[in-house]
């Protein structure tokens, strides 16, 4: 599977990818406040690179559960002079985590390949500037808001309903001129959803490759790990390396993580073993 990027770049799918996290926030749940300026951002985001990650995801703004809002101006104070001084420092691929129409247009502007955008660019606007920049997208559920989506998350099926809605947002990107060429796919695991969703939703995963598109998943030491296993944030890589090849094994192409190096390792096992089941498969 190839995804398509602006200026005529292609990502190839076809073994299993790393996505570093690198958030440059005060509040975010697990690293928030350690890249704060920009020569601890740039640091973090070659070590992430010389460890393995394929794509750096930049965010200026939490998305956890009870986060508040940034304005446009400061969001863009945060990410775009890394955007810039990454890209301008390494050829590599820059996605940037955000929901604002504005964001997204600077951040390509400024070098982001990939919107990866949490509300599946749902707000006035966002699809129109992500066709015009040309940009890969990254399309996410998300049951609610950030602020309050993990009151009370029902569904009366969490596989059909998250389905639904992503065929609905890639139908809806087609039309306005986004090709299925340059979009993924992400469930949103914790994004309005209670530990048994996420469960099922790693349980059924395969479902979701009926939309012949590629599929991210983020689980990278979030509360679902944490339930189960009972550790701290800080604790939770080794449930996250777990969750990432369950997630490998049932369909995933492109993992999102803090943990660069452990998950590139984890992900090159999962996918000597699946190469190895598809060549016993194959007809002689």
């Amino acid at each position: 599977m190839i995804l398509e990027l602006p200026r005529g770049r292609r990502l190839d799918l076809s073994s299993p990818l790393v996505m570093g996290v690198l958030n440059i926030t005060p509040d975010s749940f697990s690293d928030g406040g350690r890249h704060i300026g920009i020569a601890a951002a740039l640091a973090a985001a070659h070590r992430m690179l010389d460890e393995g990650a394929t794509i750096i995801d930049i965010g200026g703004e939490s998305t956890r559960p009870g986060a508040d809002q940034v304005s446009v101006t400061e969001e863009c104070d945060r990410v775009l002079p890394l955007i810039e001084r990454l890209c301008a420092e390494r050829d590599c691929i820059v996605s940037i985590d955000t929901m604002k129409p504005a964001v997204m247009q600077a951040a390509c502007r400024a070098g982001a390949a990939i919107i990866n955008d949490v509300n599946a660019l749902q707000a006035p606007g966002a699809i129109e500037i992500a066709a015009a920049e040309q940009a890969a997208v990254c399309l996410m559920h998300m049951q609610g808001e950030p602020r309050t989506m993990q009151l009370a998350p029902t569904y009366c099926s969490v596989i059909d309903e998250v389905s639904s809605f992503l065929e609905s947002r890639v139908a809806a990107c087609v039309v306005q001129g986004i090709p299925a060429a340059r979009l993924l796919i992400d469930p949103g695991f914790g994004f309005g959803k209670t530990l048994a969703h996420n469960l099922e939703l790693l349980a059924h995963l395969p479902r979701f490759q009926l939309l012949r598109l590629p599929i991210l998943v983020g689980m990278s030491r979030k509360g679902m790990l944490g339930e189960i296993t009972g550790r701290a944030v800080a604790e939770r890589t080794a449930a996250g390396l777990a969750a990432a090849t369950l997630a490998v094994c049932n369909g995933a192409s492109l993992v999102r993580t803090h943990d660069v190096a452990a998950t590139v390792d984890a992900l090159k096992v999962a996918d000597a073993v699946r190469r190895a089941a598809q060549a016993l498969s194959a007809p002689s």
